[in-house]
């Protein structure tokens, strides 16, 4: 039997499926909920452990909340939960459905799954609930409101962590800042990009440890350091004056 139970919300991406290898092999028990509950099934059929699947709602907070419930009493809770939900989409022309979704999914469909999960481990008396977060979280950018989301999901956690401790509850609230992850994948940029396995090793030995925020890769520490403290004149260099017309 499993010593442990792990739910990952938000397991269709190629860094939930990389985390959900390791913990399986670990003799993890996975809970895992995406939008598509077909598509993941050959995958999980690959893991060597125990694997149960179900929908996710991530745009209807109620809908959300109804199934995330619903799994963890089927399930007599889990030891670990980790959310990692988020969309980047960008477009120069600012559309507004873009920011609408990204509002959706980043914020409102992350506050209502991390305060759902948090209240169920405060009601168990235990448990770690981590997130996939992002290095845009801050400063603004041109992905306005994906960096904006990232910022709200960063502070949301410190407040979760605050109150766990204000409960004085064996509940640890884990930020894990990964370095600019979704651009480098976009991108295919191998400077920036490390292989997901070793992504995914060091945020699972930086959870192990409990660790409140944590930078994936260790590397992006020093860049997150020279991102915060560069002046406002340095950071935004795009001045967005229009070319001059060649003669």
């Amino acid at each position: 039997m499993s010593a442990a139970t792990a739910m990952i919300i938000g397991a269709s991406s190629a860094l939930s499926q990389a985390l959900a290898a390791q913990l399986s092999a670990q003799n993890v028990s996975l809970v895992l909920f995406v939008n598509d509950p077909e598509a993941i099934k050959p995958f999980s059929l690959s893991l060597p452990g125990e694997v149960s699947i179900y929908p996710l709602t991530i745009d209807q907070p109620h809908t959300l909340i109804a199934q995330l419930n619903q799994a963890w009493e089927k399930h007599n809770g889990a030891h670990l939960v980790i959310v990692n939900t988020g969309v980047n989409e960008y477009d120069p022309a600012l559309p507004w459905s873009i920011d609408q979704h990204t509002i959706d999914v980043n914020v409102m469909g992350f506050a209502a799954a991390s305060q759902c999960i948090f209240k169920l481990m405060c009601q168990q008396g235990y448990g770690q609930l981590a997130a996939i977060n992002s290095i845009a979280g801050q400063r603004g950018g041109p992905n306005v409101a994906y960096h904006a989301s990232k910022a709200f999901a960063a502070n949301y956690l410190q407040g979760l962590s605050m109150h766990a401790q204000r409960l004085k509850l064996p509940v640890t609230i884990s930020d894990i800042q990964l370095g600019l992850f979704d651009k480098a994948v976009h991108l295919n940029t191998k400077l920036l990009l490390s292989p997901i396995d070793n992504v995914a090793e060091q945020i699972l030995t930086a959870l192990k440890k409990g660790k409140r925020r944590v930078y994936v890769t260790k590397r992006w520490r020093i860049v997150a350091w020279i991102n915060r403290m560069l002046p406002e004149y340095i950071y935004n260099t795009r001045h967005w004056k229009p070319r001059k017309k060649r003669g």
